[in-house]
C-alpha cells in the first residue's frame, strides 16, 4: 500500500514521493495502521478521544495527550515534549482506534503520565529538524571512526536526531558490557551536543537498518513485525530442516524470525505422528524410524540389521504394529504392512512451437583447425607434398582394427636453374 506520489514515472522507473519519511498519507511507513473508524462519527455528546499515536525515525511509536485541543489529523507534523527541549514527530493515528492500540501494548491511557503535545510544527521547527536530520549520516561516520580509534567491540548502527537539534542518540550492538564513557567525552567534545548512548539487540538493529530477506521480499522486523520472540533449532528439527547455520541464520546473524510461523501447524500434525524413537519388533528383528512425511501421514522404517534397506508405512499401520508389540506379540515382518510408493514420471517438456533452445548461446564454437602446409623454404626451393592422398574417403575405408602407426610423409624438393647473365 503506498500514496499516490509513489507511482511510477515515464519509463517504468519508480518515481517516489522524496518526502524522506514525511510522507503526507504515512502509507509508505513500518508498522502503518489503516484507520478503519475514520468514516465513522461519535455519538452525540461524546469527545473524541484526547491521546493520538505521533511516529518518529525508524518507525519508533509513541502516544500523546492533545490537551491543547488541537485538531489533528494523520500526516500532521507536531511538537511534542521532550527531555531536554521538544521532539518533532507525525501523527500516525487519532481517534478511538488509539486507545485500542493503547490497550494492546500495554499503555495506561487514563493516567497523568502520558506526555503531551505542545503544538503544530511551524516552519522554522521543521527546517531546524531537516538540518538536524542531514547531519546523521556524517556524524555516524565520524562516529564509528572514533570508536575503532578506541579498540572497543561495538557497532554504532545509527544515529537520531532530537527534533530540536539539542539532543543525539547513538543506537550500538555489542556481544559484551561496554565502558564508553570515554568515547562519550570523545563525542561531546567531537559533535558538540548532548549524548545519549542506547544498545540494542541484533534483530532489532536489522529492523531498524532494513533489507532483503533470502526469500526475495523485505525483512519482517522492518515491515510488519512487533514483537521478537525466542528461536531455537527445535523448531527446525519439528519442520524437518537442515541444521545448516548459513541457511536458518538472518541478516541479523540469529536464527530466522520466520521459523516459527508454520511451526503451530507442524506440531498439530505431529500429534498424530508416532514417536519418531518408536521401535517396532518383527519376527525378522527389530526396525526403527529412518524418516516421516508430515504431510502425507508416511513414516519409513529399516531393520537394525540392514540399514539400506527402508520400509514405507502409513501411521495407521504404525500404530496397528505399536499396539501388537504392547500386548507381547510380534509381527511377522515389516513386508507385510509396508506400500510401495509409485514414482510419477518425469515430464519432459517438447519444444512443440519449434524455437530454438534458450542455451544455445551457451555451448562454445568449434575451433577451426590450423592449416599445416608448409610455406617455401626459399626463393629456389618449392615444396611439394606429393604423399597427400587423392580423396579423404580412403582413409575411412581403411581397417579401423589396424593400428599400425603411418609413416611420415617425405617432402620432395625440387630446384631450378636459374641462369645468371
Amino acid at each position: 500500500m503506498a500514496c499516490t506520489s509513489c507511482s511510477t514515472s515515464d519509463g517504468g522507473a519508480p518515481k517516489g514521493c522524496k518526502n524522506n519519511g514525511t510522507c503526507g498519507t504515512d502509507s509508505c511507513n513500518k508498522l502503518t495502521v489503516f484507520d478503519w473508524l475514520s468514516n465513522m462519527s461519535l455519538p452525540n455528546g461524546d469527545a473524541p478521544f484526547d491521546c493520538v499515536e505521533v511516529r518518529f525515525k525508524n518507525g519508533r511509536k509513541e502516544f500523546y495527550r492533545n490537551t491543547e485541543k488541537l485538531t489533528l489529523s494523520m500526516g500532521d507534523i507536531v511538537a511534542t515534549v521532550a527531555s531536554p527541549g521538544h521532539d518533532i514527530g507525525i501523527v500516525t493515528l487519532t481517534g478511538e482506534l488509539v486507545k485500542i492500540q493503547m490497550k494492546k501494548k500495554g499503555a495506561n491511557y487514563l493516567g497523568n503520565e502520558i506526555p503531551k503535545i505542545y503544538r503544530k510544527a511551524s516552519q522554522k521547527d521543521i527546517d531546524i529538524w531537516s538540518a538536524a536530520r542531514d547531519r546523521e549520516e556524517p556524524m555516524k561516520v565520524r562516529a564509528r571512526e572514533l570508536a575503532i580509534a578506541q579498540k572497543l567491540e561495538m557497532k554504532i548502527s545509527d544515529i537520531e536526531f532530537q527534533g530540536d537539534g539539542s539532543k543525539a542518540t547513538f543506537y550500538y550492538t555489542a556481544n559484551d558490557r561496554i565502558d564508553f564513557r570515554a568515547l562519550i567525552k570523545d563525542f561531546a567534545k567531537e559533535f558538540s551536543t548532548r549524548i545519549e548512548m542506547k544498545q540494542v539487540g541484533f534483530r532489532q538493529e536489522a529492523a531498524r537498518l532494513g533489507g532483503i530477506g533470502s526469500c526475495g521480499r523485505e525483512l519482517c522486523c522492518s515491515t510488519w513485525l512487533t514483537d521478537f520472540r525466542s528461536v531455537n533449532t527445535s523448531a527446525a528439527r519439528y519442520q524437518q530442516l537442515s541444521l545448516n547455520p548459513q541457511k536458518l541464520a538472518g541478516q541479523c546473524g540469529k536464527l530466522k524470525c520466520c521459523l516459527n510461523y508454520e511451526l503451530d501447524t507442524y506440531m498439530d500434525a505431529l500429534k498424530d505422528f508416532p514417536d519418531f524413537e518408536t521401535k517396532l519388533v518383527t519376527e525378522k528383528g527389530d526396525a526403527i524410524c529412518q524418516k516421516q512425511d508430515i504431510f502425507k501421514g508416511l513414516m519409513w522404517f529399516a531393520y537394525t540389521n540392514n540399514f539400506a534397506n527402508w520400509h514405507v508405512l502409513k501411521i495407521e499401520q504404525v500404530k496397528e504394529i505399536v499396539a501388537e508389540n504392547k500386548l507381547k506379540n510380534k509381527v511377522s515382518s515389516l513386508e507385510d504392512y509396508a506400500i510401495e510408493l509409485i514414482v510419477e514420471p518425469e515430464k519432459n517438456f517438447n519444444n512443440a512451437m519449434g524455437q530454438e533452445s534458450l542455451t544455445r548461446f551457451d555451448q562454445p564454437k568449434p575451433k577451426k583447425k590450423a592449416n599445416k602446409k608448409r610455406k617455401p623454404a626459399g626463393e629456389n626451393a618449392i615444396v611439394a607434398n606429393n604423399n597427400k592422398p587423392a580423396n579423404n574417403n580412403n582413409i575411412n575405408r581403411q581397417n579401423s582394427n589396424d593400428k599400425k602407426p603411418a609413416e611420415p610423409r617425405k617432402p620432395i624438393i625440387i630446384t631450378k636453374n636459374v641462369d645468371k647473365k
